[in-house]
């Protein structure tokens, strides 16, 4: 039996329709079958026995009536800059081409195995997760997994394939700038980036300390909701859409030119109000103050991490990457210094506005202001219509789901948590009113 979302691969499982077993081979086998076609390169390591071993040990324990929950026997993948015990981590790079296993996991592995999860597989990543189009890879780009001309999106990109694929029914990635959001966008997929700070960084190879975060890719928002719901310290409670105020974002580049987008959200924003939400226009006038900040702090940080290996051996990364990092090579600390309080400052003072003075529960945009790109694109030149929709609400720290566009896949739509507050919401208000919103707009279980 083949199931490829996650409630109905966990229904299986926990009925006896399906073993943990069945399932981890089944996944194995699809993993296989990628040699010989445009996504041979999206698997960076895997470790088949110890995939089998864990399910022949979920399958003990289901059978038991020890179940855990929703992700217990059932197939994970993690992206290749995040440390799974036993395999290494090469981040995308020749840098780390030698690379030793890592002697452990993880700290996001180690809360996913607590929950029952089983690691099949590292995946393809845009090099040290500096950027957003799955192009720059040591191993080649990530092609679209429906179509292998066109760009994944990044930089989480071989997740978004192996969940779009129907291979797993949930992969990790990260997210900085937009790296679980717009590939989530382009591959059709959900792709939640939780607050900052709710899932851990420990054991993730930083691009940025300040920005980075921990996401998760799924099929869609219902199976993102059951995931983030599952992960051990999470109390997600549903929260129902009716008496949210959600705020559409306007003006500037929250206008796109493109009127497929826009017709998409007008879309879900009548769906919303059909369910009893009240949506308004909002602007962002932070926005370039918000988009100002992200380069320089994020530039800063990445070369930090990367000035030894860089200026020892700059011919190691991929010509996109070196550059990226030359160009920060002589920023003053003080514009370094002056962005983070900036970002500081901006963080507290947007958070008041929209929550208080505003009343806002939730935001809703476009993720990307494009649908795709051919892999022989410049990956310079995609940098803007990939990233800029997403980079102020990692600035911000809130939550973030990109969620298909109903009936238009190439779009993807972007929810913002905002609600604060702890009653009703469970332990991640902000997380949950996101979801909420998401489901709404999918029309995929109850709202």
């Amino acid at each position: 039996m083949e199931v490829t979302n996650l409630r109905d691969t966990a229904a299986a499982l926990t009925t006896g329709k399906l073993t943990a077993t069945e399932h981890i081979r089944q996944v194995l086998a699809d993993l296989d079958a990628l040699d010989g076609t445009p996504w041979a390169n999206i698997v960076a390591a895997r470790d088949d026995g110890a995939a089998l071993e864990c399910a022949a040990r979920a399958d003990a324990e289901i059978a038991a009536g020890s179940w855990i929950g929703p992700l217990h026997g059932v197939a994970i993948a993690i992206k290749d800059n995040i440390d799974v015990a036993g395999l290494p981590t090469r981040c995308g790079s020749n840098v780390f081409a030698d690379a030793p296993a890592a002697d452990r996991d993880a700290r996001i592995v180690e809360k996913l195995r607590e929950a029952g999860a089983i690691i099949v597989a590292k995946t393809h990543l845009h090099e040290f997760a500096y950027g957003p189009t799955g192009l720059v890879n040591a191993s080649g780009p990530a092609a679209h997994p429906h179509d292998p001309a066109l760009i994944s999106g990044g930089s989480s990109s071989g997740s978004a394939v192996l969940v779009a694929k129907g291979i797993v029914p949930v992969a990790v990635g990260t997210d900085t700038g937009c790296s679980v959001r717009t590939p989530a966008a382009l591959c059709g997929i959900a792709g939640f980036k939780p607050g900052s700070g709710a899932l851990p960084v420990d054991g993730v190879f930083p691009l940025s300390t300040t920005f980075d975060h921990v996401g998760l890719l799924t099929t869609d928002s219902l199976d993102a909701a059951l995931a983030w719901g599952a992960m051990p310290g999470v109390a997600h409670l549903r929260s129902p859409v009716s008496g949210l105020r959600i705020g559409r974002l306007r003006g500037g580049i929250w206008d796109l030119a493109d009127t497929a987008f826009e017709a998409a959200a007008d879309l879900a924003c009548r769906t919303l109000a059909d369910l009893g939400a009240e949506v308004v226009d909002v602007v962002l006038p932070e926005t370039d103050d918000l988009l100002g900040v992200y380069p320089i702090i994020t530039g800063s940080e990445a070369y930090e991490t990367h000035r030894d290996t860089f200026e020892a051996d700059p011919g190691r990364y991929q010509p996109p990457t070196a550059a990226l990092l030359e160009a920060q090579r002589d920023r003053p600390a003080h514009e370094y210094l002056r962005a983070l309080r900036t970002a500081h400052k901006l963080r507290h003072d947007v958070l008041e506005r929209l929550r208080r003075a505003e009343d806002l529960d939730a935001l809703l945009t476009a993720t990307a202001s494009i649908r795709s790109a051919t892999l022989s694109s410049d990956p310079a030149e995609l940098r803007a219509p990939l990233l800029q929709l997403c980079i102020p609400f990692s600035v911000l720290g809130v939550p973030a789901i990109s969620v298909p566009a109903p009936g238009d896949a190439g779009i993807g739509l972007q929810i913002v948590g905002l609600t604060s507050g702890t009653g009703g919401h469970g332990s991640h208000p902000a997380e949950s009113a996101a979801l909420a919103v998401a489901l709404a707009v999918e029309g995929v279980g109850e709202s």
